[in-house]
């Protein structure tokens, strides 16, 4: 880049000193607490998310049914059945994504 002219004033713009003026008088300041609330829905939220956590995964009694009628040979599925329940489920995982 090139600057015709005197570069001297262009210098001396930067050169400059402002001078600043002294604040005279500043206001007390107070310290203010944090504060977090927490809505309701929120709180709701967090008793069902927790009554979810203390039901099981696996229901136990159903299990010991089926597991009771399958040792004494009483537990029959039909074909049929469980190929309906198969594609039903790949179908629903299917709409799902």
């Amino acid at each position: 880049m090139r600057i015709n002219g005197d570069v001297s004033k262009v210098s001396g713009i930067y050169n400059k000193t402002k001078n600043v003026g002294k604040v005279d008088k500043t206001e007390a300041t107070s310290a203010k607490k944090d504060i977090l609330s927490i809505s309701n829905q929120a709180k709701d939220f967090q008793t069902a998310l927790k009554a979810l956590k203390d039901i099981p995964d696996i229901r136990q009694d159903k299990v010991k049914s089926i597991q009771e009628k399958y040792d004494k040979g009483e537990y029959n599925i039909s074909s049929g059945d469980l190929a309906d329940k198969l594609i039903d489920s790949i179908n629903n995982k299917n709409s799902q994504q």
